[in-house]
């Protein structure tokens, strides 16, 4: 009797091991969107009144959006870096912003950890964590596929003669001779078809954000978990942008200065492109199970004041430790998964991805990421289950670099700290530490050092003790003439 029961319950198993795999849960697909130089009142959904945002508006309202999330750095590879890897600016490895530093073998990476979980990963757009040829490209740091900029310098063109794929240059031929006729660093609209040669212009955001699509298309309908890496170039400057663009024809006539209106028309192109991303979601049949995360990699390139007014009530802008360099926009959406409408005021940075996506993941991808890293997870914020675990404080720091010299600025460290409503910042270290209360002063606009002597005591103390020194780095070696392959 023993004996038949046994062989009826090994008959079975199989069966029941099937309708368990069956029923467990689809491990999600994860889309992490990265405007670049995106300003936190840039979007109607922060305040924003002048620019056109309604795909993210929207989003805002379907989804999570936060209030006091924060990129790791104010510039960009430096946050791409603490991104990344899960690590802060003080210790995180790449922290200059010269644009093909590479970060090394032995980082870890949100790709590598999310391969270790059976994801599919792809990225779309500007890396500028090494340029070819150097440890740090993205296809040696977990990416099955990465297409667009490698060195971030290469990412000023709107317009090149190539993008790269896997470390391959991918000739764009249709954009040979564009700035003899239209100089780098001089904004403007372009005509799409050159008059002259009838060259029909490849414009780099568009053929970037059609290769992410094609990605997600092929995992989606191959069934296979996939991470879109997207760090999109708009709207970081250069300033110029397809005329025929439907999102240059909404400022054009406006009676701004060109680089306003072309970063407003750049903003705007990027809604359209997120509103598309999730239109193909649905198309596909995976929104349901698909987690779309929008931020900006640090904060407005310009303030715009009197046009835009990116920064809105936020002091300063990109390359500076105020809010307005820092403080960015973040919305998560995930149907039937996060709260339409929720808002979070929990302070949150970049060095917070790597474990948020490894726990969305799954347990392997966890077991993946390194013990001492600096981020937390905010899955419980997301789904509203469990505890949310706070940081103790949020530190930054930028060091600034000489190009015409190619050396580190003396005093050029550029410092800050967020400890609950306390913010500390210091613009070089040479300079006397400011103590911002941000709850009563949004804008950064009183010192108040010398009225909280110990709060300021305690503040430059993790300024002093947070950081470990930065390791040496260096840009490789690149042909003359040039500052990228």
């Amino acid at each position: 009797m023993l004996n038949r029961l046994a062989l009826f319950a090994l008959l079975l198993l199989p069966f029941s091991a099937c309708a368990s795999a069956q029923d467990a849960p689809a491990k999600p697909n994860i889309i992490y969107i990265i405007a670049d130089d995106m300003g936190y009142a840039d979007l109607g959904s922060y305040g924003g009144t002048t620019v056109q945002t309604p795909h993210l508006d929207k989003l805002a309202k379907k989804g999570m959006r936060f209030t006091d999330a924060y990129a790791g750095c104010t510039v960009c590879a430096p946050t791409r870096s603490t991104l990344m890897t899960g690590y802060h600016m003080g210790n995180t490895y790449m922290r200059l912003n010269t644009g093909g530093c590479p970060i090394r073998d032995e980082d870890v990476t949100i790709a590598e950890v999310l391969k270790k979980e059976g994801y599919r990963t792809g990225g779309y757009g500007k890396w500028g964590l090494g340029d070819i040829g150097t440890t740090g490209v993205p296809e040696k740091q977990g990416f099955d596929d990465f297409y667009g900029y490698y060195h971030q310098i290469h990412a000023h063109y709107f317009v090149p003669d190539y993008l790269v794929r896997n470390s391959k240059k991918v000739e764009l031929p249709g954009n040979k001779g564009f700035y003899d006729k239209h100089p780098h660093n001089r904004h403007g609209a372009f005509p799409r078809i050159d008059p002259e040669t009838g060259q029909v212009r490849q414009y780099t955001q568009d053929l970037i954000f059609n290769e992410m699509k094609e990605f997600i298309r092929e995992s989606a309908e191959a069934g296979e978990p996939f991470f879109c890496y997207a760090p999109w170039t708009p709207p970081h400057a250069e300033y110029k942008i397809p005329d025929d663009d439907p999102a240059w024809k909404l400022y054009e006539d406006k009676p701004w200065p060109i680089a306003a209106k072309i970063h407003a028309a750049f903003c705007t192109q990027v809604d359209r492109h997120v509103g598309e991303t999730v239109a193909l979601l649905e198309e596909l049949g995976v929104a349901d199970n698909t987690i779309v995360f929008f931020v900006s990699d640090n904060g407005a390139s310009e303030r715009f004041e009197g046009t835009l007014n990116s920064s809105g009530k936020l002091r300063g802008r990109k390359r500076d430790m105020h809010e307005g360099g820092l403080r960015t926009p973040m919305i998560v959406y995930w149907p039937n998964k996060i709260r339409p409408g929720t808002v979070s005021n929990l302070p949150t940075y970049s060095p917070d991805v790597m474990p948020t996506l490894a726990q969305l993941a799954g347990a392997k991808a966890q077991a993946a990421v390194p013990k001492d890293i600096d981020g937390l997870s905010i899955v419980p914020t997301l789904l509203a289950t469990g505890e949310q675990e706070k940081h103790e404080y949020l530190y930054f720091e930028w060091a600034r670099y000489d190009w015409r010299k190619e050396q580190l600025v003396p005093n050029g460290l550029m410092q800050g700290v967020r400890k609950g409503k306390w913010k500390a910042v210091r613009m070089r270290s040479d300079q006397p530490m400011m103590l911002y209360n941000l709850e009563t002063d949004i804008g950064e606009q009183n010192n108040i050092a010398d009225q909280h002597p110990e709060i300021a005591k305690e503040m430059a103390e993790l300024l002093r003790t947070a950081r470990t020194e930065m390791l040496p780095q260096r840009e490789p070696d690149q042909p003359a003439g040039r500052r990228y392959r």
